[in-house]
């Protein structure tokens, strides 16, 4: 309001001001051309930009588990749900203890923070640990479903072996061997074998031995990666191969024959 006017003229009691002419109404999109068969080949032009495709909708975040009915839930033990954090005071269970947690994952974008499963986002981080859990549940999840416990059978381990004139010495390959579960017995000629691991894995099989040995004398001993056997011959005579079932290689590895020269 304080510019001061640019045109200088005779004063007058007529506004004479010229009058904006009115804007052309804006023309409305053309009708899509029907499809006409023509001979003629069509005019070389851009071809039309496919649109782009539509980002899928997240899925719903899958149910998690269940306490197994059966387990017992160790004392302070805390809720693993996502943003419960109740901790077990040794109460009794229920179906009433109201389990609040998110079943989503976190999401940080563009410094906002928040769930998958529920709409709230907040910018600080102590904000986002507040943020109450969108669903409920009945029951608290301490110790998880009841896992199976099977365990691996194994048909077949590694082995090799070397010999004096009077002893086998063999090795079975297989880590983490349970001494506390595990069994070895020694037969005329034959070892029996049942060997666990504490990654739940078994090898058990009665091996059968080329010759006959003093099950009384042989010993083995268990380590990290194999079971060692010491096999004290009964009659002295060479091994060309360990077990009785294996197909000679007609090689005969003997450092000498038991017995007096």
């Amino acid at each position: 309001m304080t510019i001061p006017p640019c045109t200088t003229g005779k004063h007058s009691t007529v506004d004479d001001t010229p009058v904006e002419e009115p804007k052309a109404a804006p023309a409305e999109a053309p009708a899509p051309a029907s499809t006409v068969t023509s001979s003629e080949p069509a005019a070389p032009g851009r071809a039309p930009t496919a649109q782009a495709p539509q980002p899928p909708s997240s899925p719903a975040p899958p149910e998690d588990e269940d306490d197994d009915p059966d387990a017992t839930v160790p004392e302070n033990a805390t809720c693993k749900r996502k943003a419960c954090g109740v901790t077990h005071k040794g109460a009794p269970r229920s179906d009433d203890e109201n389990c609040q947690h998110h079943p989503g994952a976190p999401i940080f974008h563009e410094g906002s923070k928040g769930w998958s499963c529920c709409k709230r986002r907040v910018l600080e981080f102590d904000e986002f640990l507040r943020i109450p859990g969108c669903k409920t549940k009945s029951r608290h999840l301490f110790v998880g479903a009841k896992k199976d416990e099977g365990e691996e059978k194994l048909e077949s381990v590694r082995h090799d072996f070397y010999q004096t004139p009077d002893k086998v010495m063999a090795s079975l390959y297989l880590k983490k061997i349970d001494k506390t579960i595990s069994k070895v017995e020694f037969q005329d000629k034959a070892v029996d074998l049942d060997l666990r691991t504490s990654d739940r894995k078994r090898f058990q099989q009665v091996v059968p031995l080329f010759g006959t040995i003093d099950k009384e004398k042989s010993e083995f001993s268990i380590m990290g990666t194999k079971l060692e056997l010491r096999l004290v011959k009964a009659d002295g005579a060479s091994w060309p191969v360990l077990r009785g079932d294996e197909k000679h290689t007609g090689e005969i590895i003997q450092m000498g024959r038991a017995g007096r020269a």
